[in-house]
């Protein structure tokens, strides 16, 4: 990214509502219904109407189109409707995708929303059951017939040699559990309110796949999040602080695959992500340093170690080192570990709340938040910071 780009985007828009449904295993509704839920308790916490909305941005994995939330919640012409690929890696996508309509004028207020059944319904973790003919079907034939079925056990490909190369053992990922869950216990929207964990519970939890225990992989639920963004501006006028968007980036490495990506020059890293981090850091003129608080997609656990690696928060194989002493605030909603599973945009939500002084697990002075999106597939990532001139 530019810094013309730069110019143009950071500081022109801001996050102004979030809404959300319950998080459950078995919400009782449809999709649908769960979107515009949570659509609506968004524009209500933004202080703005269904008829104020002319953009909406979602996932493509979504199964409520735009068009159908839009007549659903009782919105009236839409000027701006996009889609972002690859799952988990789309959650910050969305925000930077309404950021660039609002930044350009196509659009004013744009909602970006992500509802689904993933416990009661569809669920990821079983693994795939069955792929049409596609360019990515015929990439996982390279590790479906070996038993490489779940995400679960593409991740362990990495995290195996994550180990193996820093003379590490899985406590290391326990410590990423163990913050998580920390955070949850205090978080009564959390499924896992009141319950922590320890390092020797994630050590005793059951095996899934080698090195991965059952507490190094993220909840399944039902649910859906929503956020609204507008100009910071016309934010300012509104209930909240904004929390302007400082800088947004995406990010696909070479070779990438969407999680499988096992014939790179090394499986410790995350080039994905580096090319996110290097935008980031570009583009909104801070270093690791300047950031309060770090919401990093956990999916599953390893994958925080080496996203806190690729962002230059430290050196390969000292993140674990790095959340045991809690050198930076993660996390502080209990991640998709101990909250929910939204597909990062509980995330994003966590940031807003920060910055406006209202999460349950507040860090004094927050002034800076890092939200990441998926990881092993292409991502995306923000910038979230408080509007120094409201």
């Amino acid at each position: 990214m530019s810094v013309r780009t730069r110019d143009r985007l950071g500081g022109r828009a801001a996050v102004v509502g979030i809404g959300a449904t319950e998080f459950s295993k078995d919400s009782g509704r449809s999709e649908l219904r769960l979107a515009v839920e949570a659509v609506r308790a968004a524009l209500d916490d933004a202080g703005l109407t269904p008829g104020d909305v002319d953009g909406l941005v979602t996932f493509t994995m979504d199964t409520s189109p735009e068009i159908t939330v839009a007549q659903a919640a009782g919105m009236g012409e839409l000027s701006f409707f996009s889609r972002v690929h690859y799952g988990g890696g789309a959650a910050c996508a969305t925000v930077q995708q309404a950021a660039l309509a609002v930044a350009a004028g196509v659009a004013d207020v744009v909602v970006c929303y992500r509802a689904f059944n993933e416990r009661s319904g569809r669920r990821f973790g079983s693994g795939v059951q069955r792929r049409e003919p596609s360019a990515e079907g015929a990439a996982l034939g390279w590790a479906l017939p070996f038993g490489l079925l779940t995400p679960a056990s593409w991740v362990a490909m990495a995290a195996q040699r994550y180990l193996y190369t820093y003379g590490l053992t899985a406590e290391a990922f326990g410590q990423v559990a163990v913050v998580d869950r920390k955070h949850a216990a205090t978080n009564p929207a959390a499924y896992f309110h009141g319950r922590p964990i320890t390092l020797a519970d994630h050590a005793a939890s059951r095996r899934i796949v080698e090195p991965l225990r059952l507490l190094d992989c993220c909840q399944e639920t039902d649910g859906g999040q929503a956020l609204v963004v507008t100009s910071v501006e016309r934010a300012r006028d509104l209930p909240h602080p904004p929390a302007v968007i400082v800088a947004a980036a995406q990010g696909a490495g070479r070779a990438q695959e969407q999680m499988t990506s096992f014939y790179r020059d090394d499986l410790t890293g995350l080039p994905e992500m580096g090319v996110v981090a290097r935008q980031l850091w570009r583009t909104s003129g801070l270093t690791p340093a300047g950031i309060d608080v770090g919401i990093l997609y956990d999916h599953f656990t390893p994958f925080v170690l080496t996203q806190l690696e690729e962002f230059g928060f430290c050196e390969p194989g000292e993140a674990a080192d790095f959340v045991a002493a809690e050198r930076l605030p993660l996390n502080t909603h209990g991640g998709q570990l101990g909250e929910a599973y939204l597909h990062g945009m509980n995330g994003v939500a966590e940031g807003v709340r920060q910055l406006r002084g209202s999460s349950v697990n507040q860090v004094p002075g927050a002034g800076r938040v890092l939200v990441t999106a998926g990881t092993g597939v292409p991502t995306s990532g923000l910038i979230l910071g408080s509007d120094d001139r409201g």
